[in-house]
């Protein structure tokens, strides 16, 4: 029996068990939340409207969906590529192949970034942000979302990518505070910025084929290989950082495991100064750096 055979006829509460069911066979620990995520996006229903919706029969083409859904996800494909879109800091963002799927650790970016804006209040809270590396805008997104009167610009090397970030921008409404400027890493940036943040390439290049599959056969290699120790993204942004912020402002950057002393390092030498200390993540790993450029 095909997968659209079994799910065809049964009710929406049957089709979502029968692809749970499926999807622990297949040894995805994940494997009830990601049937209702994907049978959702079938159904065109949340979870509420699943609740209500659990004795409606399956169309035959909702059947071939769940289908296409199933072989995907047991492939190895992630959800969010899958749906193609991932919430991140409250926001539903659309993916393409040229973006990272943002996760929960780059979060915490985002609140030491908050917090370092509490703990130095701009005069009139009009800061100038800028993301390195932008990818989907998450981080930029995450921020305008949370500062109302700042602006911002993200960069990314790849065009495909800045498409998704002001696509993303238009679809949370936050398109007139922010721009996007094609170019490595901060090349093509003049002026200066309050707060720069970014989600750089950190992954060792020897360990990138001992990646889980969703991230190694679905990410974008670019925007996971850090080079030979991990730190290449690093050397070119603290320098570039030191020259576009203004005095006072932070350098923000998301660490991988282990990394947080040798990135301190590294802006140290560009002339920054270790600001807060790093902030862990969920799992207490130091997951977010930063560094001030003091006044003179």
């Amino acid at each position: 029996m095909t997968a659209s055979a079994a799910f065809a006829g049964e009710s929406v509460e049957a089709a979502r068990r029968a692809l749970a069911a499926r999807l622990r066979q297949h040894g995805i620990d994940s494997a009830d939340l990601d049937a209702r995520l994907l049978a959702g996006a079938v159904f065109g229903l949340d979870l509420t409207g699943m609740i209500a919706a659990t004795t409606r029969i399956v169309t035959p083409d909702e059947a071939m969906r769940l289908e296409d859904f199933l072989h995907r996800r047991t492939a190895g494909e992630p959800v969010a590529r899958i749906l193609g879109t991932k919430e991140f800091w409250g926001l539903n963002l659309q993916l393409s192949p040229a973006t990272l799927v943002p996760r929960p650790d780059t979060e915490t970016v985002v609140e030491l970034a908050l917090e370092t804006c509490r703990d130095q209040p701009h005069i009139d809270g009009r800061r100038r942000i800028a993301d390195i590396g932008t990818g989907s805008g998450a981080i930029l997104l995450a921020l305008l979302s949370e500062l109302p009167k700042a602006t911002g610009v993200g960069t990314d090397i790849s065009l495909e990518a800045l498409r998704t970030a002001r696509d993303n921008a238009a679809r949370v409404g936050l398109a007139p505070r922010a721009s996007f400027v094609v170019c490595n890493y901060a090349a093509a940036l003049s002026g200066t910025f309050d707060l720069i943040v970014s989600n750089p390439p950190y992954i060792r290049s020897a360990d990138i084929a001992g990646l889980e599959r969703e991230v190694r056969e679905y990410d974008p290699a670019r925007a996971l290989d850090g080079g030979s120790d991990g730190l290449d993204a690093y050397r070119a942004i603290a320098p570039e950082a030191a020259r576009l912020l203004a005095p006072g402002g932070v350098l923000i950057v998301e660490a991988g495991y282990g990394q947080s002393g040798p990135i301190t390092d590294l802006m140290v030498t560009s002339g920054l100064t270790p600001d807060l200390p790093p902030k862990a993540d969920l799992a207490g790993i130091p997951r977010a750096v930063s560094g001030r450029k003091l006044p003179r």
